[in-house]
């Protein structure tokens, strides 16, 4: 590959700093940490981005940020040598398109229920390829690749391996199938599946805030995590503080609940000493 310029966002194997955070986390060698983003801005993106997190998450489902606000923030984070991530509002292959054409590395998407969904995420994220035939993304706008420090042409020769996909399993009905979803064929197709506590919450019938204290919603939190982990994936969730990331052992803990900028500081502090 023609790396353009060195930077901690892609290292010397081609793995994005998101990717090799995972791996390390895998391999017991520390914390993959980063943090959400609800709200719009190239500064404050550029803020979060310098506080040693490996990823920042956009979040355009229920964050207040537009398609303008998520390609500034994303060049803000990757140009900081980290890894931007974006949740997008929906399974949409469109949503799909502009938040990879953007220069994502890797894409949250909501409420995923059925294995079937799952492939058709897989499918609109992927270029079409001799390893992989069914791919649907089209060829576009080249703003990607200097979010990967790559020329356009070895953008597209690595973007199947290089973005990452995760869905989100918050429903009853996702619950339910979460085993097959967990399966969906192939590495580097579909790599992570993220427990959503209080839409999932919700869907069983509880208060959404209410997650972290209710048997239902724990139990139904430990039947994604071990069919995640089991099909060789990662699992990700919330932890509201390293106490929460030390009990869900195994998975891939999102700090979450900070206050200010002081307080993501501290909590990455806390978190690192698991």
């Amino acid at each position: 590959m023609s790396y353009q310029n060195a930077s901690p966002v892609v290292n010397s194997l081609g793995k994005t700093r998101l990717q090799h955070s995972l791996e390390q986390a895998k391999n017991r060698q520390g914390p993959s940490i980063g943090q959400w983003l609800a709200l719009p801005g190239h500064a404050l993106a550029k803020t979060n981005a310098a506080l040693g997190q490996d990823w920042v998450l956009i979040d355009c489902e229920h964050g207040h940020i537009d398609d303008h606000n998520m390609y500034l923030q994303i060049s803000a984070i990757s140009s900081s040598g980290v890894s931007p991530v974006v949740r997008i509002p929906a399974d949409q292959p469109w949503m799909v398109k502009r938040a990879l054409d953007a220069g994502a590395h890797a894409i949250m998407v909501p409420m995923c229920e059925s294995k079937e969904q799952a492939e058709r995420i897989v499918e609109s994220a992927k270029y079409p390829s001799k390893s992989y035939p069914n791919g649907s993304r089209g060829t576009g706008a080249m703003f990607a690749p200097a979010a990967f420090n790559l020329t356009g042409r070895d953008y597209l020769l690595s973007a199947n391996s290089n973005v990452m996909i995760f869905v989100q399993i918050e429903s009853r009905k996702g619950v339910d199938n979460v085993e097959e979803i967990a399966t969906v064929d192939g590495i580097d197709v579909l790599d992570m599946l993220f427990i959503g506590p209080n839409d999932l919450a919700s869907s069983l019938g509880y208060v959404a805030f209410d997650h972290a204290t209710t048997p239902e919603v724990q139990q139904a939190t430990q039947r994604i995590l071990d069919a995640t982990l089991a099909a060789g994936k990662y699992a990700g969730h919330f932890a509201l503080d390293a106490a929460a990331a030390i009990r869900m052992n195994g998975g891939c803990s999102i700090g979450n609940g900070m206050k200010n900028i002081n307080g993501t500081e501290d909590r990455n502090g806390e978190i690192k000493l698991y």
